[in-house]
């Protein structure tokens, strides 16, 4: 089993300090599974200042994923084939599925939609 993927949902319930994200967090590292966040969580987050430093201190404990081309290619074609799938979505579920993730959202619909295509990942809602 791969380690677990970070979208958008997941880093602002961290953010905004909600219990469940945080336990989940703790047992992850106690286990030693790895957390990869893709950058286009980062975007759809990042605000900056104050705000964003509980997600900085996050970001050291994980890997940051770059677009890279071959990823965008299959986010595209997840997005040609899920119909109303979000670009952001689909990098996130293409990310996970590269290394079989869980992927660790407060917000499953459209991932779980997107679950279709990526067959190999689990979404699992906090």
């Amino acid at each position: 089993m791969g380690g677990v993927t970070l979208d958008s949902g997941a880093l602002i319930a961290f953010e905004r300090g909600q219990r469940r994200i945080i336990a989940h967090l703790k047992e992850t590292s106690l286990r030693g599974i790895a957390l990869t966040v893709p950058t286009v969580v980062i975007a759809e987050v990042w605000r900056g200042r104050a705000r964003s430093a509980r997600l900085a201190a996050l970001f050291e404990a994980c890997t940051i994923e770059p677009l890279a081309e071959s990823l965008a290619r299959v986010a595209g074609e997840a997005l040609g084939r899920v119909k109303g799938a979000s670009l952001a979505d689909a990098i996130v579920m293409a990310s996970a599925a590269q290394r079989g993730d869980r992927v660790l959202t407060a917000d499953p619909g459209d991932l779980l939609r997107l679950r279709t295509y990526f067959l190999n990942t689990r979404v699992v809602a906090i």
